[in-house]
């Protein structure tokens, strides 16, 4: 599969790393219906890719402002304003964040300026995001007359029900350092370059582990929500000794031993400067 030229996301893999880029600055790179779809065209091809890493960030020193109100306002509250429409899109979204949230691989949240509304959501499906200590948290559906809908089940899930009723009942804006105490954050870094070096030193810890074994890793842990323990537990014996007996199991415990590198890890060179591909 091959991505299509997207509208508002620039596309950059270099050693099986996906580098995603909001690519909207004067908008704040804000969430158009075409961005949106851009995402989902991303997750399908990560599905697909033997990718080991998704980097997601934001044009212009700004991660994501939300929603694209000029959008909502010109289309969903026009003259002849159609529910359906309105419904539709909105629901487009939330499937791209089950995407996202599901990508059997790791997904690197690199946030700067501003998280707002949807793109609180996009910080907060990320398996590890890491934010400079300037950026502006905010749920700010309500004070606009609206409701963080799609984004819901995933801020809810990131930081518990109590504090995300707080944040989207005041739509208070908060900095990086409290997104840290909340666990939307996971590292607070000083600057746009230490913002850099943070999510270089990240990629390269997840390449030293097994693409595989990171999927299946991603794959319980959704699981484990759903399903009653003693039945997740016995899915989890299954599926551990399916990848037991695989090839990077016996590789990984050979290497091991042999104290050697497992022949899956890339080095910190090629994550970061070199084997660029167009996609």
């Amino acid at each position: 599969m091959r991505l299509q030229e997207l509208d508002g996301v620039l596309v950059e893999e270099r050693a099986r790393v996906l580098y995603v880029t909001l690519n909207r600055p004067d908008q704040r790179n804000a969430l158009s219906a075409a961005v949106i779809d851009g995402l989902n065209q991303i997750a399908q091809y990560v599905e697909k890719a033997g990718l080991r890493a998704v980097v997601l960030r934001g044009a212009g020193g700004v991660f994501c402002a939300g929603g694209d109100l000029k959008m909502f306002r010109d289309i969903f509250q026009g003259d002849a304003p159609d529910p359906a429409q309105i419904e539709a899109v909105n629901r487009s979204y939330g499937r791209v964040l089950a995407a996202w949230d599901r990508l059997p691989v790791a997904v690197i949240a690199a946030v700067e300026g501003a998280a707002m509304a949807g793109g609180m959501g996009l910080a907060a499906i990320a398996d590890i995001t890491i934010a400079t200590a300037g950026t502006r948290f905010a749920l700010t559906e309500t004070k606009l007359g609206l409701t963080p809908a799609q984004i819901s089940p995933y801020v809810i899930d990131r930081i518990g029900l109590h504090n995300a009723r707080r944040l989207m009942l005041t739509s208070m804006v908060f900095d990086a350092d409290a997104a840290r105490r909340l666990n939307l954050v996971d590292e607070v870094v000083a600057d746009s370059a230490a913002l850099d070096e943070a999510v270089t030193r990240v990629v390269n810890q997840v390449l030293r582990c097994a693409p595989e074994a990171n999927a299946l890793t991603k794959e319980l842990a959704h699981a484990a929500l759903a399903t009653p323990r003693e039945e997740m537990l016995d899915h989890a014996a299954q599926r551990f000794a399916q990848i037991m007996l695989g090839d990077e199991a016996r590789e990984g415990v050979a290497s091991f031993l042999g104290k050697r590198d497992p022949e899956w890890v890339t080095g910190a060179s090629e994550a970061t400067g070199k084997g660029t591909r167009t996609v």
